[in-house]
């Protein structure tokens, strides 16, 4: 199988390279950080959707899932819980970005802010901007619960807040900015200094993750068709297990035309790898008997249907029928001739 090359180039050759199927490494800043730049001629797939696992221990950070791309076609990077290189350090998540033609790919990386990741709603605090998933406090990371999927119960470094994501764009888990399609994202000026700052490139555990998705035809997208198995992990590269989350559904798969160009997508739980997490059990069926007389004060009541033939009513009993005048002239008639003959038919002894 035909492996993409790695070169190393200064910075300011990015924007001269066009070598389609090649991985650019680039060195920014001490410690070294990496932005890995994978060309692409098609979109990738969109977002799968699915739910979060548990955060496995204190000290993991959630880094989303994405579509890389190899000489075999696109290939889905489960989302997964990954310690830092340091304290103090966030996730950057990855992402494409439509140029030229073409679909380049920007590798995450750790710093100390989270950068500009392409607009994208990668769920669980990812939102499109910054991370609201949680902070670090003295040296221990804090977790959002309001977006985390975390045991409270082992894990005490936690606090809650509510993320409101505002959609702007009917086309949902696009996973990709600018083109026709993308996300209309740019990034702001405190992103663009973030970008300037040291940056650390993924982990030992984050590498090996890559890798072994990479080496699976599961997670081919010709071969799942949008919706792998394994979407997500409790921990890195550990694709069996409790721990492991397939896709709920595969999105609707649109080509770049077929999107308009301000599009961008709106918010996916972590189901929904979707916005926010909402903590909340699914609603249960009750399992109280039914009261036949006393219904709830906002039960919703069956509807009957509604026929098109006219409604037929039960007739009233004889004695409470009206009579029609003939009728009862007639039986007026009847009556007084009866009584004349009781009055001339002769007694019996």
């Amino acid at each position: 199988m035909h492996v993409p090359k790695h070169f190393l180039v200064p910075i300011g050759f990015i924007g001269i390279l066009g070598l389609t199927g090649c991985v650019v490494q680039v060195p920014v800043g001490p410690p070294v950080a990496t932005v890995a730049v994978v060309d692409a001629s098609a979109p990738p797939p969109p977002l799968p959707v699915y739910e979060q696992p548990p955060c496995p221990g204190e000290g993991y950070l959630w880094t989303p899932g994405y579509w890389h791309y190899s000489a075999t076609g696109y290939y889905w990077v489960p989302g997964t819980w990954a310690r830092p290189p340091a304290p103090g350090l966030l996730w950057t998540p990855g992402y494409w970005a439509a140029a030229g033609g073409s679909f380049h790919w920007h590798d995450g990386y750790w710093g100390r802010h989270v950068g500009f990741y392409g607009g994208l709603n990668n769920g669980n605090g990812y939102a499109g901007s910054g991370h609201e998933g949680g902070r670090w406090d003295n040296g221990h990371f804090a977790y959002n619960t309001a977006v985390n999927n975390v045991n409270t119960t082992t894990i005490h470094n936690t606090y809650v807040k509510n993320v409101t994501v505002v959609n702007v764009t009917t086309v949902t888990n696009v996973s990709y900015v600018g083109g026709s399609g993308g996300t209309v994202a740019q990034p702001s000026n405190a992103e663009l200094a973030y970008a300037r700052e040291a940056h650390r490139p993924p982990t030992a555990d984050q590498a090996r993750h890559v890798q072994a998705a990479a080496s699976d035809p599961a997670f081919r997208a010709a071969e799942n068709h949008g919706r792998p198995a394994v979407a997500a992990t409790a921990r890195p590269s550990e694709f069996r297990g409790p721990g492991v989350v397939a896709a709920q559904a595969a999105p609707e798969r649109r080509g770049p035309d077929q999107h308009p160009a301000d599009a961008q997508h709106p918010n996916r739980g972590p189901a929904a790898q979707g916005g926010p997490r909402q903590d909340h059990a699914a609603p249960q069926a009750s399992t109280r008997p039914a009261q036949d007389d006393k219904a709830a004060p906002n039960a919703r009541r069956p509807v009957q249907p509604v026929s098109d033939q006219p409604t037929s009513h039960p007739k009233p009993p004889a004695a409470q029928q009206k009579q029609k005048p003939e009728d009862k002239k007639a039986k007026q008639h009847e009556d007084k001739k009866a009584k004349q003959h009781e009055e001339h038919e002769p007694q019996k002894n």
